[in-house]
């Protein structure tokens, strides 16, 4: 298998990180590719072009983060990442993820093309999705006493990202609980081996 990724993603991080923590990262070959790019190497094999794409051997191409790590459980790794107990906590993270890239991305906008309504909202929710999490982590939730699940591993690649892509969000404020959190499982080996670069942003 093959894993299409970009090194500034959180959604192709998590992948990679799930990788390493269930001890499948052997059987699989990862792949550093460009993004909106016509000549990019991922395009041959998902016209879509994002990533994390996972291309399994017979050639069939899967898509975003939300599908392969649940298929990842059918590989007969070290421990299942998304056990049903942990749907909610996944997609929860998920969104805030993909809300947090919008926001992002209009913040690579010209100033003039931006849309103060789209930061706006995106500013809000990811900050609402925030101050749960920190409630939820200063109440003793999201214990990180076993290896890390789906939802633990994403929200992990969500606030790192944060820490060196998005740092428009100061999101260590005012959460002491989940700035904690944060730095114990970033001191994990599959967190350490997969830092996403500095932007300027």
């Amino acid at each position: 298998m093959r894993l299409f990724y970009s090194t500034g993603s959180p959604f192709a991080r998590a992948v990679r990180v799930a990788l390493r923590e269930t001890g499948l990262i052997d059987r699989v070959e990862e792949v550093e590719t460009t993004l909106r790019d016509p000549a990019s190497t991922l395009l041959p094999h998902d016209p879509v072009g994002r990533v994390p794409t996972l291309v399994l051997p017979d050639g069939t191409a899967l898509t975003e983060t939300a599908l392969i790590l649940p298929f990842l459980d059918t590989l007969g790794g070290a421990y299942p990442l998304v056990p049903r107990a942990a749907l909610a906590d996944f997609g929860r993270v998920l969104g805030a993820m993909d809300g947090m890239a919008v926001w992002n991305r209009e913040l690579r906008r010209p100033p003039g093309e931006r849309s103060p309504g789209v930061i706006a909202l995106e500013t809000t929710r990811t900050n609402r999705v925030a101050d749960a999490l920190e409630a939820e982590v200063a109440a003793g939730g999201w214990a990180l006493g076993a290896p890390p699940d789906a939802p633990r591993i994403t929200l992990g690649c969500l606030l790192g990202y944060a820490e060196r892509r998005h740092r428009a969000w100061p999101w260590r404020e005012g959460r002491p609980a989940l700035s904690a959190w944060f730095d114990r499982l970033a001191a994990r080996p599959s967190f350490a081996a997969t830092i996403p670069p500095v932007s300027g942003i």
